[in-house]
């Protein structure tokens, strides 16, 4: 098996070091691309409100000369006093038990948070980056996803806070774009997973494998021939990191085209743990998608850019991860989380 590349990425030396604002730094995605920033050279100043990030993500930065985390609600006005070069708004609950949990948080995340994250780009002269989310595609008309499809979403179903709160993050940003001139990029990240997940996020990857740790029945929604499309987290910073230096505005897809049904990432997780678990099935949650693949063909294309990590390079970093992570207490707390309050959504 291949080795997958470093999580941080290769450090190299900008010719003008960057200063950028990270939105969501303590959250699992956020973390990665501080590290990343970081290693490339760049100043990064966080923001975080903690409700789902953890400040776990971030504690070996704590001394870091490059880095410092603000604990701030983005959806609160807010400022920073030095020049910045980049806005990157990466701050929104992203599971679906999370942002079920906070609903109006996570309206207001996407929507007052939004525009007060463009208005200080617009105001600083900075860039601005905004993750969206597959799920502005709904429960897809069209498969594989292209950016040109308008989606198929119930704006008042249980999913709504997020899957509206981000297509309406995507109008604000692109009205900043038409109306102000402001530079912006707008990625809409398929399923991604990797070290740094919350363990009670609810979604498929970390509760197959809180669960297959435990020992207990991998908990599957529906009838498990639903597919996931599964990107890495460091594949996923490295588009993003190549997105900085093209001036397309997006949507750009990012997520790994390679599609498996939800049994048969149950059935790769337990044989990568070494479990001897079983499965069980569920009724599917309302709204949930059936399909989940990106064409990835508009970031290939203006990026150069493909998934390298395989599924099994992965989910085998991940689950090592978590096996160090975890007690086995908390295995069996997080998997009875999974059962009682999953989805196979992400």
């Amino acid at each position: 098996m291949a080795k997958a590349p470093v999580l941080e990425g290769v450090a190299s030396s900008p010719s003008v070091p960057l200063h950028v604002v990270v939105a969501g730094a303590a959250g699992f995605v956020g973390s990665h691309l501080v590290d990343r920033l970081l290693a490339e050279g760049h100043r990064v100043t966080g923001v975080d409100d903690l409700i789902t990030g953890r400040r776990s993500n971030l504690g070996h930065l704590a001394r870091h000369p490059r880095f410092r985390l603000m604990e701030h609600d983005i959806s609160r006005p807010f400022d920073i006093e030095e020049p910045i070069d980049w806005v990157m708004h990466l701050a929104s609950p992203a599971s679906p038990p999370k942002y079920q949990q906070w609903p109006i948080e996570t309206l207001e995340a996407n929507s007052f948070g939004t525009h007060h994250l463009l208005r200080m780009a617009h105001e600083h002269g900075a860039k601005f980056l905004l993750a969206s989310t597959s799920e502005v595609y709904g429960d897809p008309l069209h498969h594989p996803q292209q950016e040109d499809d308008w989606g198929n979403v119930n704006c008042n179903g249980p999913r709504s806070m997020y899957d509206e709160g981000k297509r309406y993050a995507e109008a604000a940003t692109m009205a900043f774009h038409r109306h102000h001139g402001l530079p912006v990029r707008i990625i809409r990240i398929f399923n991604t997973y990797g070290p740094r997940m919350d363990a009670h996020d609810g979604r498929i990857v970390t509760n197959f494998i809180c669960q297959a740790l435990a020992g207990e029945p991998l908990t599957i929604f529906g009838d498990g021939m639903q597919t996931r499309s599964l990107q890495f987290v460091s594949d996923l910073v490295e588009g993003i990191l190549r997105y900085m230096d093209c001036d397309h505005c997006g949507p750009m897809n990012l997520g790994n085209p390679v599609e498996r049904t939800v049994t048969e990432i149950a059935e790769l997780i337990i044989r990568l743990a070494g479990s001897s678990s079983t499965l069980v099935y569920r009724d599917l949650p309302e709204n949930d998608p059936r399909r989940r693949r990106p064409d990835i063909s508009r970031a290939q294309e203006a990026l150069g850019w493909t998934p390298v990590v395989t599924a099994e390079e992965g989910l085998a970093l991940t689950i090592e991860a978590f096996r160090r992570e975890l007690t086995p207490a908390r295995r069996r707390r997080a998997s009875s989380a999974g059962e009682l309050g999953a989805t196979a959504s992400a």
